[in-house]
């Protein structure tokens, strides 16, 4: 009578593991979608602000085009990982931040809205993100920024859109960290 007891008791325990099991791959679903809505919102919101920087409708400057003393505001990158676009955003997020601009306060928030999404992604693909700085001389800057805000405002906002729009663009390749 006692071994009856024994193979009823394992049963018992086998019970929540085989449920488990019979539930994974209805859980592994779950787990995609967000990833997929993270990934959408991401889009979205760099869609925003390239709709954002648009509607300030400032001349347009060539991502390549040199301008003297502005060679500190990023053009784009070959390369383009999470932490490169991550790092890239953060240092535009400095720079409209400094510009003490009413245009760019909007654009500077979604910078970061938009920093919090890609370390999602980042978390998702198991990657560690730190948070990345901005410039490390940006303090030095200042009197470029002073001398010349509207200029640094124009061609800031020209290349963050180009940069945003490449993001777009790589982001449909699933960049790697």
């Amino acid at each position: 009578m006692r071994p009856e007891k024994s193979i009823l008791g394992r049963k018992m325990r086998c019970g929540p593991l085989c449920r488990f099991l019979w539930l994974w791959p209805y859980l592994s679903y779950i787990e995609a979608v967000p990833i997929r809505k993270v990934q959408d919102d991401t889009k979205t919101l760099i869609k925003t602000i390239v709709t954002r920087i648009n509607d300030i409708s400032h001349t347009a400057v060539s991502s390549k085009q040199r301008v003297a003393g502005l060679d500190f505001i990023p053009g784009l990158h070959p390369v383009l990982s999470l932490s490169r676009m991550d790092q890239t955003l953060a240092i535009y997020q400095q720079i409209l931040t400094s510009l003490h601009s009413r245009n760019v306060v909007q654009i500077s928030n979604d910078l970061e809205n938009l920093r919090d999404l890609l370390h999602l992604l980042a978390s998702s693909k198991s990657c560690p993100l730190p948070r990345a700085r901005g410039l490390e001389s940006f303090e030095s800057l200042g009197g470029v920024l002073e001398a010349s805000l509207y200029s640094t405002e124009v061609v800031a906002l020209s290349r963050l859109q180009a940069a945003l729009q490449d993001m777009l663009r790589r982001l449909d390749l699933s960049p790697g960290c």
